[in-house]
C-alpha cells in the first residue's frame, strides 16, 4: 500500500437464524488514516457450514492512509439485530477484530509531493472559445478536468491558475463529484478559469505535470497538460472596437437613410397613378359651393351701404 492508496476491509457479518433488521457499522477514527463506509447496502449470502445454513451479509469500508508508517487498525463496533430461536428478534452489539498494515512509499516517489494513488487516471482541459483573433476585453473559459477510480475527490489535485501581466485570471471554486457503481468508486474534480485579455501581445500558459500511481502495475507514469499559446493582435484594441462601433452606426444611418427614399419613391410612383381629375372635381365643386355662400343674400340695390342698382 502507498499513501493515497485504497484499502478495501471486508467485514464479514453471519447467523444461523437470519437478520430482523439493518446492521450499524461505527468506523474508528484513527490519526493517518481516513475510514469510509461508501455503500448503503450489504452483500447478502447463504452458506452451508457443517451441514448447517447460515446466513452471511458482507460489508466493506474503504481506508485511505494519508502518510507512509505502520497503522493499527482497532476493533470495529457492530450493530446488529437477528433472530433468535427462544428470545424472537434481538439487537446486540458486536466487534469486528482489529488489524495491523503498512503504508509505504516507494523510490520513484520518494521526492514527490503529491501524487494520485489509483488505477486509473486522466487530465484534460479545453476552452470555450477559438483562442485566435482575441481583442483587448475577451474573455476565456478554461475548464480542467481530473477524473479517478478508487479515489475520493478531495485527493485529486487542484490548479493553482497562472495570471500573467495583461491576461487576468479569475478562478472560480472547484466542482467536486463522486459516484460509487456496485463497489467502484470514481471521483472528478474540475476547476474553471475565466481569463480576460487586458493588453495585446503573446501569452503562454505553460504546460503542466501530474504524477500518477498506477496501482495496478505499481509503476509512476507522468500525465501532462500541454502548453497554449495566446495570441492577441496589436490592432486588438480599445480603440479599434470603438472606431468599429462608430462605423455601425455609421452604416446603420445610411441604409435608414436610403430606406427612407426608397419608400418615398415608390410612395410618388403610386401617387402618379391615381387618377387625379377624377379625385380633383368633387373638390373643385365643394369650393364653388363655400364661394357661392360668401356672395350676399340682398341684392345690392337693397345693401345697407344705400348703394344703387345698375
Amino acid at each position: 500500500i502507498v499513501p493515497g492508496q485504497k484499502l478495501a476491509l471486508e467485514l464479514e457479518i453471519s447467523t444461523n437464524r437470519w437478520f430482523t433488521g439493518g446492521t450499524r457499522i461505527e468506523p474508528p477514527e484513527v490519526p493517518g488514516l481516513v475510514i469510509l463506509q461508501t455503500e448503503s447496502f450489504a452483500s447478502n449470502a447463504s452458506e452451508q457450514r457443517n451441514g448447517q445454513s447460515w446466513v452471511v451479509q458482507r460489508w466493506t469500508l474503504d481506508v485511505y492512509p494519508q502518510r507512509e508508517g505502520q497503522f493499527v487498525l482497532p476493533p470495529i463496533d457492530l450493530t446488529v439485530k437477528v433472530n433468535d430461536a427462544q428470545a424472537g428478534n434481538i439487537s446486540g452489539r458486536l466487534q469486528a477484530p482489529g488489524l495491523r498494515f503498512s503504508a509505504e512509499v516507494p523510490a520513484a516517489l520518494a521526492q514527490a509531493d503529491f501524487w494520485v494513488a489509483s488505477p486509473a487516471f486522466a487530465v484534460s482541459q479545453k476552452f470555450d472559445r477559438s483562442l485566435e483573433d482575441l481583442a483587448v476585453g475577451d474573455a476565456i473559459e478554461r475548464e480542467i478536468r481530473f477524473q479517478a477510480s478508487d479515489v475520493m475527490a478531495m485527493m485529486l489535485p487542484g490548479f493553482e491558475a497562472e495570471s500573467p501581466e495583461g491576461l487576468k485570471a479569475y478562478p472560480l471554486p472547484p466542482k467536486l463529484d463522486e459516484s460509487n457503481d456496485r463497489g467502484e468508486m470514481s471521483a472528478t474534480r474540475v476547476e474553471t478559469i475565466s481569463y480576460i485579455v487586458q493588453q495585446p501581445g503573446s501569452y503562454t500558459l505553460p504546460a503542466r505535470e501530474f504524477l500518477w500511481w498506477n496501482t495496478q502495475r505499481r509503476e509512476l507514469v507522468l500525465l501532462e497538460l500541454p502548453a497554449v499559446d495566446i495570441e492577441v493582435a496589436q490592432g486588438s484594441s480599445a480603440s479599434t472596437a470603438e472606431y468599429s462601433g462608430v462605423w455601425i452606426i455609421l452604416v446603420a444611418v445610411l441604409i435608414t437613410l436610403l430606406s427612407s427614399l426608397a419608400i418615398l419613391w415608390l410612395l410618388r410612383r403610386q401617387l402618379a397613378m391615381l387618377p387625379w381629375q377624377r379625385l380633383l372635381t368633387p373638390l373643385r365643386n365643394a369650393v364653388n359651393v363655400l364661394r357661392s355662400l360668401r356672395q350676399p343674400v340682398l341684392p345690392s340695390r337693397l345693401n345697407p351701404d344705400g348703394s344703387a342698382a345698375e
